[in-house]
């Protein structure tokens, strides 16, 4: 009688040793491309989606509570700062590093990175020249949303978009991606500059330390989620799935062998 044997098999392609690979497929070029996985051009609009839905995950929820408990008690502090950092919009440090971080500067920054780490052999710094450009475009939709929905005045009148600090926040979440890709040794100094940047925004007097405080809550919780989001693999990146078959011929037996590779 003729039988029928169906054997379907299950691997990761990558774990398969080179010895047991058939000697019959062909050597793949050594100069062939990295797989960046999700971090490519193409997956960019998908990503800016993961990370803005990201962000509602049980990773984020120490921190919120944290940051929001700090933001709480800053607001009680909000006119002492305010006089003992003595405002002074229109020059000194405040205002230098006010600009250096705003929204023209800044962008010239992250596009500068971004554009750089595209063609950057070093993968750990294209991976996070590409996390700090995702992480500014989610951050930018979150502190928008909540100055719209807050609408608290500036310290100095000018409107009622003061909370949270935009620009506190987007410094934060470059720093939380430059920890998260290369330690405390990038990190800290990173963070200190971060820090520095919501001082320079309440020496212009645009806002309250409370609102320092959200905006770097906020940076933080997107840096990380980013760079959490970003470094998922994706099922299936090996290319698919790879089907194989061979005949089995025995003695009481005739068949075929499907085999399956994932």
């Amino acid at each position: 009688m003729t039988a029928l044997a169906v054997s379907i098999h299950l691997a990761f392609a990558g774990a398969i040793p080179a010895t047991a690979q058939s000697a019959t497929e062909p050597e793949k070029p050594k100069a062939a491309a990295a797989d960046h996985g999700r971090r490519t051009v193409r997956r960019l609009p998908a990503n800016l989606g993961r990370g803005i839905l990201g962000v509602f995950y049980r990773d984020s929820v120490i921190p919120f509570v944290i940051g929001g408990v700090a933001t709480g008690g800053a607001s009680v502090l909000d006119q002492e700062f305010r006089a003992r950092i003595n405002p002074d919009p229109n020059r000194g440090w405040g205002k230098a590093i006010g600009t250096a971080s705003g929204p023209v500067w800044g962008g010239v920054f992250v596009a500068s990175l971004f554009a750089t780490g595209r063609i950057s052999g070093n993968e750990r710094f294209r991976a996070a020249s590409y996390d700090v450009v995702d992480a500014a475009a989610v951050n930018v939709v979150y502190f928008q949303s909540l100055k719209l929905i807050v609408q608290r005045q500036r310290p100095n009148g000018t409107n009622h978009q003061s909370f949270p600090s935009g620009h506190t926040s987007n410094a934060f979440a470059l720093a939380t991606v430059a920890e998260r890709h290369y330690g405390w040794k990038v990190g800290v100094p990173a963070y200190v500059i971060a820090g520095a940047v919501g001082a320079a925004r309440m020496k212009q007097d645009m806002h309250y330390f409370s609102d320092v405080i959200a905006g770097a809550t906020l940076g933080y919780i997107v840096g990380r989620t980013v760079v959490r989001v970003n470094s998922k693999p994706i099922a299936g990146a090996s290319g698919g799935a790879v089907f194989s078959m061979s005949p089995i011929v025995a003695r009481a037996a005739r068949g075929l062998q499907v085999s399956v590779n994932f």
